[in-house]
């Protein structure tokens, strides 16, 4: 008896000593010379990022994966530079190797910090995974804070609408990037919604008008948008496209580069002082055209396919900022109205 008890208090010596939990597991492990497998970070998330490319165009997106993969990469340059390892046992992560990432992020990698919060959010689904499978015992994200900064959204005024539309380029390059803009702007459509478009999303809505019935890859929720009279005067004038015949789709749309390099073009040549690209035609729509005018934001929220109206708020918060803006002006012209009395009198 004498010899197990100190056999077990040897045991109790090591545990402690290799930094485990005390408990029934470890001792039974330690007694039976049982050695379950010791999974590392980097082994876990490359397994995660294999499975995610097997899923690309089923659960997921070819850039979803893109961005797991950099925070992988990310992750990987992080262990040499900060503890030279090629790898770490999952049960070593803590909350101080999480902040130390997130310095290394913004100091290092010189990533600002939205989207160093992308990629600890990337890492902290990893990490769920591993607790999850019970490979790690505490939460290290217990307590740390990921909250993003609010954005400024940029998006065009009713009067840079107007340039656009109205401005000849003299390019047919050019003019087709500009219908393909402006649909964009008065429907509310990203880039790769815009670009799947078929023929056969259009349809007629329960106002006897025509509709564009299609789905948001991103989210994959449902997207109905009435189609306004610009619309289908540039649907009308790409239907005979070569393009859209041949791939039985709406607008020829180009490559996302190609297209945001054209938009650069656009902008210079219609002196809007913005960094234009395509997605802020979708910030437009949702201030500009429809906030703006009265459109309630429900309604607004739907037709922009958002899941929450949350994401929606954010385009009314711009607007409010803008009211903002133009009471200051009325301010102002008030006060020196005020002063000119007082210099009257």
């Amino acid at each position: 008896m004498d010899a197990l008890k100190q056999r077990v208090y040897s045991y109790q010596i090591e545990i402690v000593m290799e930094g485990l939990p005390v408990d029934a597991n470890n001792f039974r492990i330690k007694w039976f010379g049982i050695k379950e497998k010791v999974f590392t970070l980097l082994e876990v998330f490359k397994k995660h990022n294999d499975q995610m490319f097997e899923l690309i165009g089923i659960d997921c997106s070819k850039a979803t994966h893109g961005k797991y993969k950099t925070t992988y990469d990310h992750t990987k340059a992080f262990l040499e530079w900060k503890y030279q390892l090629k790898d770490i046992e999952v049960q070593k992560l803590t909350y101080n190797f999480l902040t130390e990432f997130e310095f290394y992020l913004k100091s290092k990698q010189k990533c600002n910090h939205n989207t160093t919060i992308k990629y600890l959010s990337n890492l902290k689904k990893i990490v769920g995974v591993c607790i999850k499978n019970g490979w790690l015992a505490k939460d290290p994200f217990f307590g740390f804070k990921m909250s993003k900064k609010e954005v400024i959204r940029q998006f065009l005024t009713q009067e840079e609408i107007q340039t656009v539309i109205t401005k000849d380029f003299g390019n047919d390059r050019l003019n087709q990037v500009r219908d393909i803009f402006i649909f964009s702007c008065y429907t509310g459509l990203a880039y790769i919604d815009a670009q799947r478009l078929k023929r056969a999303d259009i349809g007629i809505g329960m106002d006897g008008e025509k509709w564009l019935f299609t789905k948001r890859k991103k989210t994959d929720s449902p997207t109905r948008v009435p189609l306004l009279p610009a619309v289908l005067d540039i649907l009308d004038r790409y239907k005979t496209h070569p393009q859209c015949i041949n791939k039985d789709s709406l607008l020829p749309v180009p490559s996302n580069v190609k297209l945001n390099a054209y938009l650069k073009e656009v902008a210079d040549i219609c002196g809007i002082n913005k960094h234009l690209t395509f997605h802020i035609a979708r910030h437009t729509f949702a201030t500009t055209v429809t906030l703006s005018n009265g459109v309630p934001i429900d309604t607004v929220s739907q037709m922009l396919g958002h899941k929450s109206i949350k994401v929606t708020q954010l385009y009314a918060k711009i607007l409010d900022r803008r009211v903002s803006n133009d009471m200051q002006v009325l301010r102002n012209k008030f006060a020196e109205k005020k002063k000119k009395l007082k210099v009257d009198s």
